[in-house]
């Protein structure tokens, strides 16, 4: 060990932050992890190399950093909370591995820096994600189609169980295809609210993304792929045939030809249809578009 303070310690965390007054934020969702057993799990499920380069979002004081840093090669934590820095320079001070980054992810070019600081390494983002932009981070991090191998993060169980979710499944919906299309999802722990300081009022859990190099399936135009998709599950009561006549500017004629060609039921729901269907419906508008 590098540091024989863990960072995860209840008692560490206190002492830390009364020293340096820091409050805890709910704006942003500061939750730090408490539970070494936690970490040290998805340290091993993000089969952490020396070889690998690690984007970690949100390191807060470093509690899940330190285990990064002392698994990888190269570790750049992304924080936002500029009273959050001087701490991680002081608890994190004896890797000479890290690179701390003061800014919004959302707002990170992260293609330009993988080029320019995780070069020819194996990249991968491993993360216990604020709960307020999980969403917007992870679809970031999939629609950018960066060169990453894999995301390991830590989110809102619902939001995990949404990812996760199959066609027919009552959490299946928009998330779930367009994380599928791009990713595989598998949740690999369920953690409970009292391994977080300070306690979060739901449970959370660890999902693994293995990011397919190409997506799951081909489509003509992604955008009328994933205009479908949200037309689909827009409102989730109306029938296929409706929704899509509501979501995209198609007639209601041209629709039933369309999902006729595509021998897909009309009176389906969209949480019904598979993430192949959703691409046959794309690629029949596709053409139907381009042919008139």
């Amino acid at each position: 060990m590098k540091q024989s303070k863990r960072l995860y310690s209840p008692a560490v965390i206190k002492e830390i932050i009364e020293r340096h007054g820091f409050k805890f934020s709910k704006s942003l969702g500061q939750n730090f992890l408490i539970d070494g057993n936690i970490i040290h799990k998805i340290i091993e499920e993000s089969s952490i190399k020396k070889s690998d380069g690690i984007i970690e979002i949100g390191p807060g004081i470093g509690t899940l950093t330190q285990s990064l840093c002392e698994a990888a090669g190269k570790v750049i934590a992304i924080e936002l909370d500029n009273k959050l820095l001087p701490i991680l320079e002081e608890t994190l001070q004896e890797y000479h591995n890290l690179e701390i980054i003061h800014k919004d992810i959302l707002k990170v070019d992260i293609n330009r820096l993988i080029e320019e600081k995780l070069r020819d390494m194996e990249v991968k983002v491993v993360a216990n994600l604020p709960y307020y932009i999980t969403t917007p981070i992870i679809m970031k991090l999939l629609e950018e189609k960066l060169c990453i191998e894999k995301i390991v993060v830590m989110v809102q169980k619902e939001v995990a169980l949404r990812m996760k979710a199959s066609p027919g499944n009552k959490d299946y919906g928009a998330l779930s295809v367009a994380v599928q299309y791009y990713s595989k999802p598998e949740i690999v722990v369920d953690v409970p609210k009292n391994v977080f300081m300070p306690r979060p009022n739901v449970d959370s859990a660890v999902i693994m993304l293995d990011v397919y190099k190409e997506p799951v399936v081909k489509v003509k135009d992604e955008k009328i792929f994933f205009g479908v998709i949200k037309a689909a599950f827009g409102q989730r009561r109306k029938t296929l045939l409706n929704a899509l006549n509501s979501g995209i500017d198609l007639n209601k004629e041209d629709i039933e030809k369309l999902l006729e060609k595509t021998g897909i039921e009309p009176k389906r729901r969209g949480e019904t249809l598979d993430i192949n269907e959703f691409a046959r419906i794309s690629d029949e508008i596709y053409e139907m578009i381009n042919n008139y």
